[in-house]
């Protein structure tokens, strides 16, 4: 089948790379290429990398929505007549007149089970909200955010512990194998569109930083799922802490929340009486490691107080 495929971020990458084995990846369209660091250097997406690696053709339209760019990509789409429009984390909306282009229409990769967390962080909400499974969604794409009719859906359970960057590579990799599995399907005319049901739906919005901080006024397993899903940080000793990975202790204590109750293991309070041990920190200014290491280098006491 003769492909345009649209993405941008590392989730993308395997659905370019199962699509350049096993398909006619025509172009690339991919997020223009970001400044970065200190000198502000310009950087390219993975996807434009993965792209280069296989010798294909690139675009990076600064808008497909409006000006000379989006005229330009719209003629670039029509001199390819591609049969279908593979979307995955691209970062545009997609105007009608290339929603309609192609014979299969355009069809979007979505890291959730629809109709629950369309939008830009489903994998995080996914694991902020304590849901027990998560999944992709293959989707052929209409106006809406997130809205059109699935296609094709592949689900498994998340982790206790399970980090968004796992759950991240996990649906990758699972978004690969079912974009093959739609596009075989919809070559032989086996594709059967159901419509989402929007009573059902809900919307994974943009992470915002203050989401990572810890309030220790909240239970071990919210501020588990924040690790989770953010990476939370506090502070210790007035600098700042990240925690990259916990788990919840069983047991209660009553001390304030916030303090440290067992130090050998960094161990704090939170609330209602919850207890939650920092198994991987990153005190600023250093490097991040496993709490065992950390405490080598640093003691904690029994009641020190931690704070945001």
């Amino acid at each position: 089948m003769k492909i345009v495929f649209m993405g941008t971020p590392d989730f993308a990458v395997p659905v370019l790379d199962a699509l350049a084995i096993r398909h006619d990846v025509k172009a690339v369209f991919t997020q223009p290429d970001k400044p970065n660091g200190r000198k502000m250097k310009l950087v390219p997406s993975p996807v434009k990398k993965a792209a280069i690696r296989h010798g294909l053709d690139v675009y990076q339209p600064q808008s497909l929505r409006k000006g000379e760019d989006a005229e330009k990509a719209l003629a670039t789409l029509r001199s390819i007549a591609p049969d279908c429009i593979v979307v995955a984390a691209y970062g545009q909306i997609l105007p009608k007149e290339i929603l309609d282009l192609p014979q299969y229409g355009c069809i979007n990769v979505h890291a959730s089970l629809l109709p629950k967390y369309r939008g830009a962080a489903p994998i995080q909400y996914s694991i902020l909200n304590g849901e027990k499974e998560t999944g992709v969604t293959i989707m052929q794409m209409a106006e809406g955010l997130d809205t059109g009719d699935m296609l094709l859906k592949g689900a498994f359970p998340i982790g206790e512990n399970e980090t968004a960057q796992e759950l991240h590579d996990r649906l990758a990799v699972l978004g690969a194998d079912l974009i093959l599995q739609a596009l075989d399907s919809a070559a032989q005319g086996t594709l059967t569109p159901e419509p989402q049901d929007d009573a059902l739906s809900c919307y994974a919005s943009m992470i915002r930083k203050e989401m990572s901080a810890l309030d220790f006024n909240r239970p071990a397993i919210e501020l588990h799922r924040v690790i989770c899903a953010l990476t939370g940080f506090t502070s210790l000793d007035g600098k700042r802490l990240k925690v990259h990975r916990s788990a919840v202790c069983p047991g209660t204590g009553n001390a304030e929340p916030g303090t440290i109750v067992d130090p050998e293991n960094f161990t704090v309070q939170c609330g209602d009486g919850t207890l939650l041990t920092f198994t991987e920190v990153q005190l600023e200014g250093s490097k991040r490691m496993s709490t065992t290491d950390f405490l080598r280098g640093k003691t904690l006491t029994k009641g020190q107080k931690l704070g945001t």
